[in-house]
């Protein structure tokens, strides 16, 4: 290759979405859909990201044969949907986890706590069609437990929820990272919704949802304290 060539090709920018992924494989950081890849991500990135993006779904709308040029409907759309999926319906793989202060429990307290229904926003990983729900948490603490401000569920659980989803992992997620910041003797999450993949496509039924949970510690091993948690659900649905 001549030296002219080699010089253009060593000063060609590289794609922000490549550069970011040549920082996750360096720090052997898995990116699966619902993973959050915040720290391999620079200031100033997320932007040149939806500009990448937005090209990219451009090329798919014309691939689409809609003619964004003429249509003033779809004229942005690109731009509109890369900046959508990547500050908004998957935020929470891109941004970091929202600040959550912990405090002792000064008062010891060792009594069923449940926040609840969260209202929830996710998209599906297989087809990238919504999944809008409602989670309930029930929190078992002892007196070495951290305590979190009753907010800081809503923003964790929207934080977990704002990435290509499936239900089933999403409530897991979940639980894990309140397990770690509480340390409680017990930890439910249940979490109902509807999955529009199956509204919109395939079998096109409007009326299933779906409705799973995890229970962990106390919540697991004294069916008396879950069916309690489940009850008191219930009376708020």
């Amino acid at each position: 290759m001549p030296n002219d060539a080699i010089a253009i090709f060593k000063s060609a920018p590289t794609k922000v979405s490549h550069r970011i992924r040549d920082r996750l494989l360096a720090r052997q950081t898995r990116f699966f859909a619902n993973d959050n890849i915040a720290a391999c991500i620079e200031p100033g990135e997320l932007d040149e990201l939806v500009d990448e993006v937005g090209a990219r779904l451009q090329d798919v709308l014309e691939s689409l044969v809609i003619d964004t040029g003429a249509d003033h409907n779809t004229r942005d759309t690109g731009r509109r949907v890369a900046k959508m999926f990547i500050h908004e319906v998957f935020g929470g793989r891109y941004t970091a986890m929202p600040p959550v202060t912990e405090f002792p429990n000064a008062s010891a307290l060792d009594e069923l706590m449940i926040v609840g229904p969260i209202t929830v926003r996710s998209a599906c990983s297989h087809h990238l069609c919504p999944i809008i729900g409602k989670v309930w948490i029930g929190v078992m603490p002892n007196k070495h437990s951290n305590l979190i401000g009753l907010s800081k569920y809503a923003r964790i659980a929207q934080w977990i929820m704002s990435r290509p989803q499936i239900q089933e992992e999403a409530v897991i997620q979940l639980a894990d990272l309140l397990q770690q910041k509480m340390q409680p003797d017990g930890l439910a999450v249940l979490m109902q919704a509807d999955h529009f993949c199956m509204q919109w496509r395939g079998v096109k039924d409007s009326g299933a949802g779906m409705t799973n949970s995890v229970m962990r510690g106390a919540f697991r091993d004294d069916a008396a304290l879950r069916g309690e948690f489940l009850s008191l659900v219930r009376c708020r649905e």
